[in-house]
């Protein structure tokens, strides 16, 4: 096994408790050893289909990011009003999972992921100039159960460009288990067997000849939302692999691939769970259009294309 094993408390998805044993739960490979070696982590990426490097950016920086989430959402009414902004404690009967508006547009959170360490690693990693997607993914996690998010691999969202794509996801704050950080599946990025047909299919694509397939039956944007499952506890059954994750700490980052099938644990809390997902590839290569520019069309109605099924 290439991952530490791990005694974890109870963790639950969508409200079913996972084994955590460890023949099917452990720790991500922590990756900082390899920093100044980018041979050695494309190495190591190329081996995992992810790259664990704790403790990259600065903390003061990312809880001034999550401070300037928080104030928008006591601006909202979205947290408790008994307690104070830095806990995060949600208002009762408020629910959300993805907010993106919280995101785009905002300065610090702009400063944090397009500028200083996260460009200069993946600059030395991708080994040249970098674009970033416009677009910034911004997770805030609710309480409760029906808040997790479900396993999905990138590529069908942002297949449009280069393949050569990579995730950042940046926990704006410490998360421990309980409060519901990413998970990784074991190698699943290796697993074309099972997953390459999932990883050839484009969310925004439809069938024209009002004849669906099974892939846009189960995938498409309008019906599946892009999980390749809704059942983390399932699809590691039918691929194999162990759940991969961490007690994350604010300043950790964790790089995947478009190829690595990831999900989340359950909110077990009564605060809200922060994170961004932020992409980057070489700036010499073909980009998605759907991600970049001043407004990206996102998965809105320009980015939908006909197929005939």
């Amino acid at each position: 096994m290439t991952t530490q094993d791990v005694v974890a408390p109870i963790l639950t998805y969508q409200g079913r408790q996972l084994i955590t044993a460890p023949t099917h739960f452990g720790t991500l490979r922590d990756s900082r050893d390899l920093l100044g070696d980018a041979d050695k982590l494309r190495a190591r990426m190329e081996e995992d289909g992810y790259l664990y490097l704790p403790a990259m950016l600065d903390r003061d920086a990312v809880m001034d990011a999550r401070r300037s989430i928080l104030l928008k959402l006591q601006a909202e009414g979205a947290l408790h009003p008994d307690h104070p902004l830095e806990s995060g404690i949600i208002a009762p009967g408020v629910h959300f999972t993805f907010r993106a508006d919280l995101a785009n547009g905002n300065p610090v959170i702009h400063q944090l992921l397009y500028s200083g360490v996260i460009m200069d690693f993946m600059g030395e990693f991708l080994g040249g100039p970098v674009l970033h997607y416009d677009y910034t993914w911004l997770r805030a996690k609710a309480p409760g159960p029906n808040t997790a998010t479900t396993p999905h691999c990138d590529i069908v969202f942002m297949n449009r460009g280069t393949k050569q794509l990579y995730t950042v996801w940046t926990p704006l704050d410490d998360i421990p288990y309980e409060l519901g950080g990413l998970i990784v599946l074991e190698n699943s990025h290796r697993q074309r067997d099972h997953l390459g047909e999932y990883w050839e299919f484009d969310v925004d694509t439809y069938c024209v000849d009002d004849k669906n397939d099974e892939a846009h039956e189960r995938w498409a944007w309008g019906s599946g939302g892009g999980s390749y499952s809704k059942d983390a506890i399932g699809v590691r059954q039918e691929i194999g692999g162990r759940w991969l994750s961490s007690e994350y700490k604010a300043g950790d980052l964790l790089i995947f691939s478009m190829f690595t099938l990831h999900a989340s644990l359950d909110n077990c809390t009564d605060r809200v769970r922060l994170s961004t997902d932020s992409r980057y590839q070489l700036a010499s290569e073909a980009v998605d259009e759907r991600w970049i520019g001043a407004n990206p069309i996102a998965h809105g109605p320009d980015a939908k294309k006909g197929l005939i099924c």
